[in-house]
């Protein structure tokens, strides 16, 4: 859904991405790219409550860690991952299929363990929607309430997972909604995926455009980070940003390295292997050495033009991926 060309069609029977104004916390209509999304039903989880706060780690550390234990990411550790949310163009861990996509991302994570320690699976919601329509304060984005927010998390800590809250931020910045989020934020074993490609300017519209950010912007995103990992004495946070094209991150030198935060560029070139190995090779050049790799796989778009890139040959591209996501 970061892909702009082929997620036209889906803008207008679904949603924009994945890869408005606030949204009431408790709308019932569909997810649309004209409406908030719906809120489930309270027997999609336990946990449903919008006044509830998150919950607790079940870990008896004194400091707070990683699902997998310890407070690094890298080098011991691999990231792989589904993304989803309440709209099924989202991904395959649409809320409805929260207790059953797990089970496949096990088997897809699997192998991916080479030359690492462990692998980590990741939950990416996308939690900050872009719309087509501007919304009460004109920002052309949506905000998930909290209790979809908890559903999710409560469903990736039941199976061990890191949970990536990924913003589309239409008009409305990086920064801002990241503050907004910051109550999850301050969480261990949650992250961000920032999606600049549904990033506009004032007077243009999500969709219609691509979008996209500063490496001052990605910087200013990690500072902010980096400070909550250091209020809260938390284990590092993954901060990826997902690129589609070279000119969806102007300026990515900016982007500084910062204590706590681990910095991901997921290349999200979409087609046959040939062409998302070309966009590879762009996107990566323009890699700064504090920044690691992740790649993006699309089940449905990447087969259009042959069989999907197996784990072994996403593991021999170089630099090898720290995060390899899957929509």
């Amino acid at each position: 859904m970061h892909r702009f060309l082929p997620l036209v069609a889906i803008v207008t029977v679904a949603l924009i991405t994945a890869c408005s104004g606030t949204p009431e916390p408790e709308s019932q209509q569909a997810p649309t790219s004209e409406s908030p999304p719906a809120s489930p039903s309270a027997s999609a989880s336990p946990s449903a409550s919008a006044s509830r706060s998150p919950s607790a780690p079940d870990r008896n550390r004194s400091t707070p860690t990683l699902p997998s234990g310890g407070h690094e990411v890298l080098p011991d550790h691999r990231l792989v991952g589904f993304s989803g949310g309440r709209s099924e163009a989202f991904g395959r861990l649409f809320i409805e299929n929260l207790d059953t996509a797990p089970a496949q991302l096990d088997r897809i994570a699997a192998k991916y363990a080479s030359g690492v320690d462990q692998v980590i699976p990741v939950f990416e919601l996308i939690t900050v929607i872009a719309h087509r329509t501007p919304g009460p304060d004109g920002m052309y984005r949506t905000r998930e309430p909290d209790h979809v927010i908890q559903t999710y998390l409560d469903a990736a800590r039941d199976h061990g997972a890191l949970l990536l809250l990924n913003i589309q931020p239409g008009r409305a910045g990086f920064v801002d909604e990241l503050r907004h989020l910051e109550r999850w934020l301050s969480e261990p074993d949650v992250g961000v995926a920032l999606d600049p490609e549904w990033a506009v300017s004032p007077g243009e519209v999500p969709g219609e455009v691509y979008g996209s950010t500063t490496g001052q912007e990605l910087d200013d995103a990690a500072a902010y980070l980096s400070s909550l990992v250091h209020q809260h004495d938390l284990p590092e946070k993954v901060m990826v940003f997902h690129q589609v094209h070279a000119s969806v991150v102007r300026d990515e030198g900016k982007l500084r390295r910062h204590p706590g935060v681990v910095p991901i560029k997921s290349v999200d070139g979409i087609g046959a292997r040939s062409d998302k190995e070309d966009t590879w090779r762009t996107l990566m050049r323009r890699t700064t050495s504090d920044v690691h790799a992740g790649f993006k796989l699309f089940f449905d778009e990447d087969t259009h033009s042959g069989p999907l890139m197996t784990p072994d040959q996403v593991l021999s591209l170089t630099p090898t991926p720290v995060y390899v996501m899957y929509e």
